[in-house]
């Protein structure tokens, strides 16, 4: 029985995984048999499991209450609104999950996160879904410890302008353990970047 869970195992890791952890969970059951080298697998490893990168989504994680500010008009005056956040870690620390609940100019709201750091690209990468929207974003970047801010930039597509791959930035700031400040950036009609949405967390 424990050999057929194993073999079991083995078969959901090369569908979802591919070839590379497909090895990996082969060596694990007869490292003799694989041939691969000690050291390479030792490599293997290191790339497949949580570091020191993946400690700021533990800082992360938890509840939140926020406030938000989103700017139709990048000269106008914001619609602000009020939710909460619950963000776990998934996945032994590699990922955190955000889930938001709120509203958007008088409508309910609901939007979940991922975030995560590759190890072998070596830099974050995030999705994003919502409630409001078809489109899924995505963004990558780098986590500046000087600032304690995680800069990212990516694409999404807007149901405002109908563009397709519409560039956005974005800034996640740890201001202290209980408190931690997203704005994200896009461009209006001339190019200029403006300031598109401000998210105010704190813990609950």
């Amino acid at each position: 029985m424990k050999l057929f869970f194993r073999v079991l195992v083995l078969t959901l890791l090369i569908g979802m995984c591919g070839s590379a952890a497909a090895v990996y969970a082969a060596e694990e059951m007869n490292m003799a048999k694989s041939g691969m080298d000690p050291a390479m697998m030792e490599k293997m490893k290191a790339a497949m499991a949580p570091g020191e990168a993946h400690k700021l989504l533990e800082q992360l994680a938890g509840n939140w209450t926020y406030t938000s500010a989103f700017w139709m008009d990048p000269n106008g005056q914001p619609e602000t609104s009020t939710g909460s956040s619950q963000n776990s870690t998934i996945y032994g620390g590699r990922f955190l999950k955000q889930n938001i609940t709120g509203a958007w100019m008088g409508q309910p709201f609901e939007g979940t996160g991922y975030l995560g750091y590759d190890n072998v690209k070596e830099m974050y990468q995030s999705v994003w879904i919502d409630g409001m929207a078809t489109g899924i974003m995505t963004e990558s970047g780098q986590y500046d410890p000087a600032t304690n801010t995680l800069r990212m930039s990516g694409v999404n597509s807007c149901p405002m302008t109908g563009e397709k791959e519409m560039p956005v930035r974005s800034e996640w700031k740890i201001v202290d353990a209980d408190h931690n400040l997203y704005t994200a950036y896009m461009k209006d009609k001339s190019g200029k970047e403006v300031k598109g949405m401000e998210i105010s967390y704190t813990r609950a």
